[in-house]
This record gives structure tokens, C-alpha cells and sequence, in this order.
């Protein structure tokens, strides 16, 4: 009998489930996935490592660009396309500066070719640290815009450098501004007694050394804070100086007329 009862169909109205069919197909597990995605969280010290070494990577490839270029103006004037450099302004040709060498003592030589090595050095240390500030002129440029799209614009510079200092600098490297200091005349000095990105370097030749490749590391942070500030209206000039590591002190300066 039970199994006759279980064979019947029931009279009872079907049971109407909370969830629409048709939408609960629509939802599937990968949909979800996309709409609401898993965060992802990185470590801060990878990145901070990551950012060493591409600083090394831009080094070599301006070096890599500087001398290609060189290389194609040395082509063009074999090939009497330019007109070889002026010999009035002190520019001689490779030739030349082999001769005129040869005719000095060594002491000479040396001290000439440290000279020329050094300026080399410069040379290509400039070429990196406008790439990292053109890379920072962005990054700061697209963040101050996603911390400040609630706020109303800053009237006083200031209440900009302010918001840097509170707002910026934690979303970057994790911490405020240990202090600030400003003249009332356009001059402001932020002053980070263990700034991030300067934490992790070293040198096996010394501390000296150290903050020698610690000012290369500095670009990419003046461009944060140039272009945060140039979103915001202001256009500054940003340095920066590190006498003991992972101390650092920017100096911003804006004009009046911004």
C-alpha cells in the first residue's frame, strides 16, 4: 500500500522555489568569478625588489639606446650626412683626442680619462633618471586623480603638499610623512626618516657607495610627487637628498604663479 501511495502523483500545488530558475542558470560559478573577482594582495617587499631591478634593467637599456644613437651619428657623418663637430667648441673627433693624449704624460692620460669615464657615468645616469621620473610622473599623476575624485579641489598649495604628505605617501609606501616644513614662499621640505624604497639597498663597497645608487633610486620617487602635484594644479620643481640610509628629505618648490 505504502508503494502505491509512493506511485501516486501528488494534487499538492508544485513547491515554487525562492530562486528563479531561469536567473539561477545564469549564474554560474565562472560568472561569479568575474563579477566579484578574489582579491589578490601582494607582498610590498617583492614589489620594493622588483623596483631595484628595474632600475638596473632601464640602466642598461638607456646605456643600450645611447650608444646605438651614437653609433648611427658616427654613420651619418662617414657617409657625409652631418657635418663633423665643431672643433671651436672644444669638440675634437676620436682621432684627435687619441693624438692629443698620446702627446701627455700618464699622469695626464689618467687623469682625462677619469674624467671622460665620469662624464659617461653622468651621462647615462641622466638618461635613467628621466625615464624613472617620466615613469613616476604618471603613476603619481593617475593616483592623486583616484584619491582626490571625491574631494573638492585644493585652493591653497599647502592643503595640496598636505594631502601628498597623508594621503599619497600612505598609499605608496605605506606610511605618512615624518615631517614637514615650509617657508610660506612656495618652498615645502618632506623629510622621511626610513623612507621604503631606499630600506632594502646596499653595497659590498661601503655606505658611500650606498648612497651613491641610492640618489639613481630617488627619480622615480620625484616623479610620484611631481606628477601628484601637477594633477592637483601645481607645477613644482621636486629633488631630493639622502645622507644616511633609509633616511630621505624631498624639497618641493612652486612657483607663485601656480
Amino acid at each position: 500500500m505504502a508503494n502505491r501511495a509512493s506511485l501516486t502523483p501528488s494534487l499538492q500545488a508544485p513547491t515554487i522555489s525562492s530562486t528563479n530558475p531561469s536567473t539561477a542558470s545564469l549564474l554560474t560559478p565562472a560568472l561569479l568569478t568575474l563579477s566579484s573577482p578574489p582579491q589578490a594582495q601582494v607582498d610590498i617587499n617583492v614589489v620594493e625588489y622588483l623596483l631595484i631591478e628595474a632600475t638596473r634593467a632601464l640602466a642598461d637599456s638607456a646605456r643600450v639606446a645611447q650608444s646605438s644613437k651614437d653609433a648611427v651619428e658616427q654613420a651619418m657623418r662617414d657617409a657625409g650626412w652631418l657635418p663633423a663637430p665643431d672643433a671651436g667648441k672644444g669638440e675634437t673627433t676620436a682621432a684627435a683626442r687619441e693624438a692629443a693624449l698620446g702627446r701627455l704624460k700618464d699622469q695626464v692620460r689618467e687623469e682625462v680619462e677619469r674624467a671622460r669615464r665620469a662624464k659617461k657615468e653622468d651621462d647615462d645616469e641622466g638618461a635613467v633618471r628621466l625615464r624613472l621620473e617620466n615613469m613616476g610622473v604618471q603613476v603619481g599623476g593617475n593616483l592623486a586623480e583616484k584619491l582626490c575624485r571625491d574631494r573638492q579641489r585644493f585652493t591653497d598649495p599647502l592643503d595640496s603638499v598636505k594631502f601628498l604628505c597623508k594621503e599619497i605617501w600612505p598609499a605608496v609606501w605605506d606610511k605618512q610623512v615624518d615631517n614637514l616644513r615650509t617657508n610660506h614662499r612656495g618652498v615645502y621640505v618632506l623629510q622621511d626618516t626610513s623612507f621604503r624604497p631606499l630600506a632594502r639597498l646596499s653595497s659590498p663597497f661601503g655606505s658611500q657607495e650606498a648612497i651613491k645608487r641610492a640618489k639613481l633610486h630617488l627619480a622615480f620617487p620625484c616623479g610620484i610627487i611631481k606628477g601628484a602635484l601637477a594633477r592637483l594644479g601645481l607645477n613644482g620643481m621636486v629633488t631630493a637628498e639622502v645622507n644616511t640610509l633609509p633616511q630621505c628629505t624631498f624639497q618641493i618648490k612652486i612657483p607663485k604663479s601656480s
